[in-house]
């Protein structure tokens, strides 16, 4: 059987997740293997066309296709999208279809579901036969259970080739809209009060419905608003994933393009951020997946504490919820607040005039609030993932992170506090004793929960 591994690593033949796939080929070596470093040569796949029907003859010639990555911010990265996106740029989808398939992941665990739901989209979006996924830790081919896991995945996959079991899929085929957004001219006028607002767009087509977002939006406002498109900027290339800047933040393009001095002048002193994009399979553009990529030279730390953050999406943003909840926990982890999203999926231009103009009037009014809504499952489950790994095997190579976090006091567990450990010890030796365990259990319980809630409300 002949197997096409697409390594999304920009790292290349060094890629931790390659070696995982190297794993694979050792314990199965009665199959034939193709490795294609596809995120490393994305500038010469994009460039030069034989470099790219190269890969996608091997791609026709194989029997099965297996996708393997590092999680790059949520998904994979940039370069990896943007082979994914010259695939239907280049109208080559049916060399994929029918095609067995598997995607392996190496990540710590950080929204890698996301990242999997992507793929696995996309795996159905060209026809593929989607048949297995792991996700695998970092360091999980470093342990007996982990390389147990890798064993039956690649088993598995194995299996179902071999006998053509059927497969089920997950997401429906997206349908695209052709409303066509005519904008009616603003009268009331609103003040940004003082508010600093950044909108950035990837807006390609000045006619097109984003474009025309972005300029309503901007019309609502009595003051100019400033706007970059991120294609203008200069960025030189995508994250390498190097860890370059873990020590102190440097990254190693530093000096080379205006990437981090943009985001450190641009972003970090707005207290308003307008993100307008058009969706491109099941994301933004791969540009702005760059653009994403690269704020990584912050590590793990919050950068937008204080800021609201609105976005404006053209596309079919309502069939893709997973686009959605990352940015709902992009947000949260960065401790900005998600004002809302507002997409061009309607009928009606007047409509649509409605909600961007309450839009940024809602936008002015949290930010004058200085609103932080609390965070969900998102921010508090992923802020945990990075804090005990930042505490832990990750203290070195990350130590910029370890510094930050230590003195914004994200390592300072509610549970550690001496009062709670006091309370907890206390009532733990108490409910041995059985009959006290009963009035606790049965009569304590409702009534001491609410307790204080009820002497809070006795005080207003």
């Amino acid at each position: 059987m002949k197997i096409i591994v697409l390594n999304g690593s920009p790292k290349g033949k060094e890629s931790v997740t390659l070696h995982y796939v190297k794993f694979i080929q050792k314990n199965f070596p009665d199959h034939e293997y193709e490795f294609e470093n596809i995120s490393q040569q994305i500038k010469r796949i994009e460039k030069d066309e034989k470099v790219f029907n190269g890969i996608i003859e091997k791609v026709k010639s194989a029997d099965a296709v297996i996708w393997a990555f590092p999680l790059y911010v949520f998904l994979v990265a940039a370069q990896y999208k943007r082979f994914i996106e010259l695939i239907s740029e280049r109208n080559v989808q049916s060399v994929f279809q029918n095609k067995y398939t598997a995607v392996l992941s190496t990540s710590i665990h950080f929204y890698d579901h996301t990242a999997h739901n992507y793929m696995r989209a996309i795996c159905e979006d060209l026809n593929m036969k989607y048949a297995e996924f792991i996700s695998a830790g970092m360091s999980s081919l470093s342990n007996q259970e982990g390389q147990n896991e890798l064993l039956l995945f690649a088993e598995n996959f194995f299996n179902a080739i071999e006998n053509d079991l059927p497969v089920i899929r997950y997401y429906s085929p997206l349908k695209y809209s052709n409303f066509q957004y005519k904008p009616e001219e603003i009268i009331n006028k609103i003040s940004t009060r003082g508010k600093k607002i950044l909108l950035l767009t990837d807006s390609t087509d000045p006619e097109g419905n984003l474009a025309k977002m972005t300029a309503q939006f901007k019309a609502n406002f009595s003051e100019e608003i400033e706007e970059y498109n991120i294609h203008d900027l200069d960025i030189k290339g995508g994250c390498l994933g190097c860890i370059h800047c873990g020590y102190d933040n440097t990254c190693i393009y530093e000096g080379k393009d205006e990437y981090n001095k943009f985001f450190d002048s641009k972003l970090k002193t707005a207290d308003i951020i307008v993100y307008a994009a058009k969706i491109k399979d099941r994301f933004f553009s791969a540009r702005w997946k760059m653009f994403i990529d690269r704020s990584f030279y912050n590590n793990h730390v919050p950068v937008f504490t204080g800021k609201q953050l609105v976005y404006l999406v053209s596309g079919p943003l309502k069939q893709i919820p997973n686009i959605r909840q990352i940015f709902e926990a992009w947000a949260q982890i960065q401790r900005g607040n998600l004002v809302d999203f507002v997409t061009d999926e309607y009928k009606d231009s007047a409509e649509l005039d409605n909600i961007i103009s309450a839009t940024a009037q809602k936008t002015i009014r949290y930010a004058d609030q200085k609103l932080k809504k609390e965070d969900n499952f998102l921010g508090v489950g992923g802020m945990k993932v990075f804090r005990d790994d930042i505490y832990g095997p990750l203290r070195f190579p990350f130590v910029a992170d370890y510094k930050a976090f230590k003195k914004l006091g994200i390592f300072k567990s509610y549970n550690t506090k001496f009062k709670i450990k006091m309370v907890n010890f206390i009532l733990y030796q108490l409910i041995k004793i059985p009959k006290i365990r009963k009035e606790i259990y049965n009569n304590q319980m409702s009534s001491q929960m609410v307790k204080p809630l009820k002497k809070l409300l006795e005080k207003i």
